[in-house]
């Protein structure tokens, strides 16, 4: 069932192994993605991020984005460091979707969105063949 997710016009139909960004200045989210259950599962690897307060996740015309923002400053005696970085990464849902109807989750540093997807079934139609 997972040929029923589509991708954006120009994106590649192989996964995305090495997270590529989406914009520049931005890092990308390593994803799996999966349709089960009549719902289209989205996990994405956001390990550290407070997802109360970093993570936005938006729908607009069929399409899912995931945005994270991470800012870390460690100060010690002789030493200081600091990690930022903003992460995002955009995935068209497939057709009949339910976006306004997404749920999200976050455990263990791995965020998971669910997205109903009604299963419709195939309109079918035989199509009798005459022999002239």
């Amino acid at each position: 069932m997972s040929s029923m997710i589509e991708r954006l016009p120009g994106w590649s139909t192989l996964p995305d192994l090495f997270g590529r960004a989406e914009a520049p200045g931005t890092h990308g989210i390593r994803i799996e993605e999966q349709i089960k259950d009549g719902a289209y599962v989205l996990r994405a690897e956001l390990p550290g991020i407070d997802p109360a307060k970093e993570v936005e996740i938006t729908v607009a015309e069929d399409v899912l984005t995931l945005r994270a923002e991470r800012s870390e400053e460690k100060t010690e005696k002789h030493h200081s460091e600091f990690r930022y970085g903003t992460f995002t990464r955009s995935v068209r849902l497939p057709a009949g979707a339910k976006g306004d109807e997404a749920t999200a989750e976050y455990k263990d540093g791995v965020l998971t969105v669910t997205v109903p997807v009604p299963e419709k079934a195939a309109d079918t139609k035989t199509i009798p063949v005459r022999h002239v």
